[in-house]
């Protein structure tokens, strides 16, 4: 249904242990599950202006794009700790053939994406009716 993967993910990692020891969450934490005949997906974007969130599907592809600004202002202002991170963050998500891309929907509240991605009618389980090889129909 969903498959997720990010190839850098595991050299970042990697190269974050290596140099100062600790783990670092994603820029772009999601989770994902199926409820109600869709799939849900909900992204973490704390502090992101909506305005510079932009969603786009291409071959089944989802891409989630934001920008965090940093703290800017006037002469005076002087950062005394900057952790959080600033700049664009890209998060790609692979669909499933059987989602109805056309049809996803989007919102945003409280720094948190939320997407209902429906499964398209053709995946639904339906029903198929059991002849028996014994009826015979009547010609007239």
């Amino acid at each position: 249904m969903l498959m997720r993967t990010d190839p850098f993910r595991e050299l970042d990692r990697f190269t974050q242990q290596l140099f100062d020891g600790t783990r670092r969450p994603a820029a772009m934490p999601m989770d994902a599950w199926r409820e109600d005949g869709s799939v849900r997906v909900m992204f973490d974007l704390p502090g992101v202006d909506p305005d510079t969130v932009d969603l786009k599907v291409e071959r089944n592809v989802l891409t989630v794009q934001a920008e965090r600004k940093p703290v800017t202002g006037g002469e005076g202002i002087e950062p005394v700790i900057s952790e959080r991170p600033t700049g664009t963050f890209t998060r790609q998500v692979f669909l499933g053939e059987n989602l109805d891309t056309e049809h996803i929907e989007a919102t945003y509240d409280a720094g948190v994406l939320s997407l209902r991605i429906p499964v398209a009618e053709q995946a639904k389980p339906r029903r198929i009716e059991i002849v028996s090889g014994d009826r015979k129909e009547l010609v007239s």
